[in-house]
C-alpha cells in the first residue's frame, strides 16, 4: 500500500518513551511533524493527542501535561518559565502559551541571539487548570493561571490570571458568563467506565 506523503502519522506511547521524554503515559500520540526541544523536561499523562506542526520549546523550564489533553495543530508552547496543563485541558489550533517574554519597554536588548546579561526577560509559569479550553489563535502570557473549568474564546489575549468556571473572550479579555459545571458529572461517568484515576495537576 502506498503511503500518503501528506500524512506523516503519529508516534505511539512506546515509541515516544524510547525518545527520551521525562515520562509518557498510556494512549499518547504525537504527530511526527512536530518540533519538540528538551524532551527530558516534558512529562505527559494518559490519553493525550498532539497534532501536527506543534512546537514545544522546552530546552529549559518544564512542561507537565495531564491526562485527556488535546493540543491542536500549529500551537506553540514556550516553556522556559514552566507550563502545566491540567486534565481534560484543550488547546485549539494556533494557540500560543508563553512562560517567558522579552522586555518591550526598551530597558534591555531582545531576541535569542543576544547574551543573557544584556536581556531583560520576564519568566513566570503558566498554569491551565483541569477542564480549561483555549480557542483558536489565542495567546496566554507569562504568569497567567487559568482557573479550573474556565474557557477562553478564539483570538483572545490572556495577560492576567482568571478565576474558575467562567467563559472569557476578547482583547482586552472580559468575562462573558459563568461556565456550566455539568461536565464534571460526565467526567465521573468516563472515569467509572474506564476504571482509572487521574493524577493531580503538577506545577
Amino acid at each position: 500500500m502506498r503511503l500518503n506523503p501528506f500524512d506523516p502519522g503519529y508516534f505511539s506511547s512506546q515509541e515516544l518513551r524510547e525518545l527520551g521524554f521525562n515520562s509518557v503515559g498510556e494512549d499518547v500520540i504525537i504527530a511526527k511533524n512536530c518540533t519538540i526541544i528538551g524532551l527530558q523536561n516534558i512529562s505527559i499523562g494518559d490519553n493525550v493527542r498532539i497534532d501536527g506542526s506543534v512546537t514545544l520549546a522546552c530546552n529549559s523550564g518544564y512542561l507537565n501535561i495531564g491526562s485527556y489533553v488535546h493540543i491542536g495543530t500549529g500551537c506553540y508552547l514556550g516553556c522556559s518559565g514552566g507550563i502545566a496543563l491540567g486534565n481534560f485541558a484543550g488547546l485549539s489550533q494556533g494557540v500560543r502559551l508563553y512562560s517567558a517574554t522579552d522586555d518591550y519597554s526598551g530597558e534591555g536588548l531582545t531576541n535569542p541571539t543576544v547574551p543573557k546579561e544584556f536581556l531583560k526577560v520576564r519568566t513566570e509559569p503558566v498554569v491551565l487548570g483541569n477542564h480549561v479550553i483555549i480557542g483558536s489563535g489565542s495567546i496566554v502570557l507569562p504568569g497567567v493561571c487559568i482557573g479550573v473549568g474556565s474557557s477562553v474564546g478564539a483570538l483572545s489575549l490572556v495577560g492576567k490570571s482568571i478565576s474558575q468556571w467562567g467563559v472569557y473572550a476578547g482583547c482586552p479579555l472580559r468575562k462573558l458568563k459563568d461556565r456550566k459545571m455539568t461536565l464534571l458529572d460526565v467526567e465521573k461517568k468516563l472515569i467509572y467506565k474506564r476504571g482509572n484515576l487521574l493524577p493531580d495537576l503538577k506545577s
